[in-house]
């Protein structure tokens, strides 16, 4: 369970001095310098540990991730909930588009399931002949960062922790009013891209240009009085030589779920079963295909 997020705070470890100091008056940024590169690197560390013990757990636990990004006249724009519910948890995430209607994918791991169902969207129904599909859970043994509910927030970590080497990038810590923490930094185009924060086609990421990989996606990230996480905004508009990219990254944890939100396991009838490698690889090559489509 540990070993991804592990890795992560790994990256960061020229930096992490301290697993925490004083965190300053209310309202006030902690100094700068030596002192700042230690408080957050700390606070990063910390927050890494804890979100590796918080999602790992089976408490009730919902989150909200709108992903926002422009390159040119091109744009995805989707919102992924992410629920888990239950002690051993129900998962679900849905990733939806919130420029198409007919543009969504529903994930549902019931709770000791050794199949994943996928309700397909109408964008996505020439990919089966029902509604829902199913495909053999491969998830035992690997950490919570990979469930796609939780995978862009660990990939937004393993950014910032990246960009928390690298001395010529402004970073701050502050306490707020109500004893929250507010983190902020940025990260280059460059790792944003790398770390796939964002899932581009081959084609657009080279239509961006090398000028534009180097300039900075603005990060902030609070965490409660008691050091967990609430929120991640990341922005930037970003332009050079005629090109432009515009990204707004908005994940943040909501109130606990209740047992309406999740569904029941759909009937048979209602389902294709994927049961070989070559059949899943098949289906994700479709859905790639019609997702990295330039319409």
């Amino acid at each position: 369970m540990r070993n991804r997020l592990l890795r992560v705070v790994a990256l960061g470890a020229s930096l992490v001095l301290i697993a925490g100091c004083s965190a300053g008056r209310v309202g006030k940024p902690i100094p700068d310098g030596d002192e700042v590169a230690q408080y957050v690197g700390g606070k990063f560390t910390a927050t890494l540990e804890r979100l590796d013990d918080d999602l790992g757990n089976t408490e009730p636990r919902k989150s909200r991730l709108r992903s926002f990004m422009r390159v040119g006249e091109l744009k995805t724009d989707t919102t992924v909930t992410a629920i888990q519910l239950g002690n051993p948890a129900d998962r679900l995430y849905k990733n939806h588009s919130n420029r198409d209607s007919a543009d969504y994918r529903d994930y549902f791991l019931p709770a000791g399931s050794d199949v994943e169902y996928v309700l397909l969207g109408p964008d996505y129904a020439e990919l089966a002949p029902t509604p829902w599909v199913s495909m053999p859970d491969k998830s035992e043994g690997l950490d919570i960062c990979f469930w796609g509910g939780y995978l862009t927030v660990c990939k937004i970590f393993s950014a910032v922790t990246r960009s928390m080497q690298d001395n010529s990038v402004d970073k701050t810590a502050k306490s707020l009013a109500d004893g929250s923490t507010e983190l902020t930094t940025g990260v280059s185009l460059r790792v944003f891209l790398e770390e796939r924060i964002v899932v581009i086609p081959d084609w657009l990421v080279d239509e961006i240009g090398e000028p534009l990989l180097d300039k900075m996606v603005d990060t902030r990230i609070l965490l409660s009085p008691e050091g967990e996480l609430k929120e991640i905004e990341m922005t930037g508009l970003l332009s050079e030589g005629g090109n432009e990219v515009e990204i707004k990254q908005h994940y943040e944890v909501l109130e606990a779920p209740t047992e309406h939100e999740i569904p029941s396991v759909p009937p048979d009838d209602e389902v294709t079963a994927l049961t070989t490698d070559a059949e899943v690889d098949e289906f994700y090559d479709g859905m790639a295909e019609i997702t990295s489509s330039r319409e």
